[in-house]
């Protein structure tokens, strides 16, 4: 379908106006990340290059985190452009309504809100899965590994010379269960294989229940119970899976099935993926209730005032969802009601600005 001249016009002058408010945010986000990156390696020498490097692979995710309140302010700017420039009674006196205005920079928002999931969210995942693979090169915890695969959870670990390799088929709350620990030297020779039914991992001085030790001779130990101490516990064997945003959509599908084998809780994933199919819709809204406000609000006011209006609204939204999401991943709500009540809630607000919309 051709666009009317209109329509290429309104469309035009909003991305414009999108472009240049997402360059001073990514502007931002540079300075910002410069200067959290030289605060992480404060006590690590490192080069300005790889520092620069990282700054730019974790850029993306940053500004696809901000799009819904880019939009937000896009919308603000347009609309008081086109106040001052008094094009909207230019437009008005060619019978275009506000309504129809709207319409178009919501579905503009719509298509774009698309093509940033289709598209630029794989980018993001895959510059910021670079950016964590360089960085924990830099950590102080780069010997250690964990990672979810069919086989269950996997863990190298190093304390006190020795390099253990621990899987486990069920990871719960405090717990793994069904549990092997090869226990190598420096030299990767083999020392000891312990097994366990079920292993207590609340801390880092593991208690391992049920206990079967089998040495480089082949010798068979059995223990009721035994400590082993490891550099991770529940809490840190959690953070390992915490950055979601670093997986594409396939990689998140993917992770499911591997959390569904080893019994380990999937609703984080799965309340990040839905925030993922929101992402259009919610960038839409945001566009709407934007637009709304901007045609209700006397024209007269500064831009200054545009700006912090925009601040406390992008506040508001945040925290809107913020509590809903955490409702939702502690399971007290269901996910879908956790991810698009605050949506709906946002509709309902916009549907009672639009019913005199035309008038303004």
């Amino acid at each position: 379908m051709l666009l009317k001249v209109y329509q290429k016009y309104i469309i035009k002058n909003f991305f414009i106006t999108f472009f240049k408010i997402t360059f001073v945010f990514i502007s931002l986000g540079f300075v910002v990340g410069i200067l959290e990156e030289l605060n992480f390696f404060s006590e690590i020498d490192t080069d300005y290059f790889t520092l620069m490097i990282l700054v730019l692979l974790n850029l993306p995710t940053l500004i696809y985190e901000i799009f819904p309140f880019i939009f937000l302010i896009t919308s603000q700017f347009f609309f008081l452009n086109i106040l001052e420039n008094g094009e909207l009674n230019t437009f008005k006196n060619k019978g275009l309504s506000n309504f129809k205005i709207i319409q178009i920079v919501c579905f503009s928002s719509f298509l774009f809100g698309l093509f940033v999931i289709t598209f630029f969210y794989q980018f993001s995942s895959s510059m910021k899965f670079h950016y964590l693979d360089i960085k924990k090169n830099f950590t102080k915890d780069n010997k250690y590994l964990a990672a979810v695969t069919e086989n269950g959870l996997w863990i190298k670990d190093s304390y006190d010379g020795k390099i253990n390799f621990i899987n486990s088929k069920k990871f719960s709350l405090n717990s793994l269960e069904e549990v092997q620990i090869i226990v190598l030297d420096k030299e990767f020779n083999f020392i000891k294989n312990i097994q366990s039914k079920k292993v207590e991992i609340k801390d880092n001085n593991w208690k391992l229940n049920n206990v079967k030790i089998i040495d480089n001779n082949n010798n068979v130990f059995e223990e009721k119970t035994m400590k082993f101490y490891s550099n991770f516990n529940y809490e840190e064997i959690n953070n390992f899976f915490s950055n979601l945003s670093a997986q594409s959509i396939l990689e998140l599908l993917e992770l499911i099935q591997n959390y569904n084998a080893i019994n380990y809780s999937t609703i984080e994933i799965e309340y990040h993926i839905q925030k993922i199919i929101a992402y259009p819709f919610l960038i839409m809204i945001i566009t709407l209730l934007s637009s709304i406000i901007m045609l209700n609000i006397k024209h007269q006011r500064p831009k200054f005032f545009t700006i912090i209006l925009g601040i406390l609204f992008s506040v508001i939204i945040y925290y809107i969802n913020f509590l809903f999401g955490t409702l939702g991943k502690n399971e007290k709500i269901p996910l879908l009601i956790a991810v698009w009540s605050p949506q709906v809630i946002l509709i309902m607000i916009s549907l009672i600005g639009l019913i005199r919309i035309n008038e303004k």
